[in-house]
């Protein structure tokens, strides 16, 4: 069944645009933010978060796509009853603005969309105006098709510095890591697969939550992701979005400016 992860004309109704000065030097201080929204949410901006904090939940996240392979992985979720989340490129791999039916069909399903940058640089060798703008022109391509952007991201690789991370508390980003790394890429191969399930198991098993893979990559959308799936039932978890394991109310997933 599809239903919305939050009612969009009350998101887009409640929010208010207002001042505020940035924490960095490279964002003009007459920059608008939805400071009711940002305030609001009790997590923080700019700070790597790895776990879920709800009890009994899992967080199922999914990198670079759109991709040839993710309506899919949507039909894969939505039959197991499983919600998660993906973390979208510009143009990496796969096209957002070539797949605007996917991203809207993401949304409409439950599940949660995230920034990955537009064409999964690696913003550890960007300087911070090229962090800004890898940021900022993404989140004008989710405005063209949804109306509004995240406020979550993922950096490409998970590659981080205080630079970075002072971009993305500047723009206002909660930047979710992974406690549970599949690494699918490398095991992207039918004979393979099962060594990045037994990744998965193992860190769940030392207490992971987070859990990064792929919706780009076939075999983990074919054999991975049913596997996982299988896998979180039996140990009696929720596969929910990031946000909603960690808390964090749906309506401050996203924002319709800054």
């Amino acid at each position: 069944m599809h239903f919305l992860a939050f009612p969009i004309s009350l998101l887009l109704s409640a929010i208010t645009l207002s001042q505020a000065a940035p924490t960095g030097n490279s964002i003009n201080a007459s920059t608008t933010t939805n400071t009711t929204q940002l305030n609001a949410s009790r997590l923080p901006s700019g700070a790597i978060i790895t776990r879920c904090t709800i009890p009994d939940t899992i967080a199922l996240t999914f990198d670079d796509g759109p991709y040839i392979y993710t309506s899919q992985i949507l039909d894969t979720l939505a039959q197991r009853g499983a919600r998660a989340t993906f973390f979208l490129n510009g143009h990496n791999r796969g096209n957002i603005d070539a797949s605007p039916e996917i991203v809207q069909r993401a949304l409409a399903e439950g599940h949660q969309l995230g920034s990955h940058t537009w064409n999964h640089a690696s913003l550890d060798t960007l300087s911070y105006e090229e962090i800004v703008y890898q940021m900022t022109i993404l989140e004008e391509a989710f405005t063209r098709i949804l109306g509004f952007f995240p406020t979550y991201m993922r950096p490409p690789f998970l590659r981080h510095t205080p630079v970075v991370l002072g971009a993305m508390a500047d723009l206002g980003y909660h930047v979710i890591g992974a406690s549970v790394d599949t690494k699918d890429y490398e095991n992207d191969n039918p004979d393979t697969n099962w060594v990045s399930f037994e990744k998965f198991k193992r860190e769940v098993d030392a207490g992971g939550t987070i859990v990064l893979a792929h919706d780009s990559h076939q075999h983990t959308v074919e054999i991975l992701v049913d596997n996982m799936l299988a896998d979180v039932q039996r140990r009696g978890l929720r596969p929910v979005p990031v946000g909603e394991c960690l808390g964090d109310p749906s309506e401050f997933w996203y924002r319709a400016g800054r």
